[in-house]
C-alpha cells in the first residue's frame, strides 16, 4: 500500500481530477499526502542592452502558484485529509522527481489532459510522460478527456 503520496497540482481540470483520485487512494491506505505546485524558473529577458530580470513578475508568479497550492490543500482539508505542501521552482519533471525522492514518496499522482492534434502535442510535450521516465517511484497519471 502507498504510505506517502506526492500530488503535483496545477489547479487545472485534470489536476482537480487527480486531486479527487488522490484523496480516495490516501483514504484507502491512510497515506501521508504532500502537494506541490511547480512554478517555472523566472524568465530573464535579453534585449539589445543585455538581460533584464523582473523581480516583481517573479513575486506575482509565486503568489499565483501559492494560491493554487493553498486551494488544493483547502480541498483536501475539507475532505478530511491532512496534507503538507510546497511551491517548487524549476523544471516540473525534475522538481517533482526530486521532491518525491526527498519526501520518500512511493506514489506520484499527476493529472493529464489529451492534447488535440500533433502540433499541440509536439509543442507542449507531456510532463506526465517525461515524469514516468524520471520518477523514483510509481506514477499514477489521471487522464481527463
Amino acid at each position: 500500500m502507498y504510505k506517502r503520496i506526492l500530488l503535483a497540482y496545477d489547479g487545472s481540470e485534470s489536476g482537480q481530477k487527480a486531486l479527487l483520485d488522490c484523496q480516495e487512494i490516501a483514504q484507502w491506505g491512510q497515506s501521508d499526502l504532500f502537494l506541490v505546485a511547480v512554478m517555472p524558473s523566472p524568465a530573464t529577458f535579453i534585449g539589445a542592452e543585455g538581460g533584464v530580470y523582473d523581480a516583481g513578475a517573479e513575486e506575482r508568479d509565486r503568489q499565483q502558484y501559492q494560491g493554487i497550492l493553498d486551494e488544493g490543500l483547502r480541498r483536501l482539508a475539507e475532505a478530511g485529509h491532512k496534507a503538507n505542501g510546497e511551491v517548487l521552482t524549476g523544471d516540473a519533471v525534475d522538481e517533482i522527481a526530486r521532491c518525491a525522492k526527498r519526501t520518500g514518496a512511493d506514489l506520484i499522482v499527476v493529472g493529464h489532459r489529451h492534447l488535440e492534434g500533433w502540433a499541440a502535442r509536439w509543442w507542449r510535450g507531456s510532463v506526465s510522460k517525461a515524469l514516468i521516465e524520471h520518477a523514483p517511484c510509481n506514477v499514477l497519471v489521471v487522464i481527463t478527456p
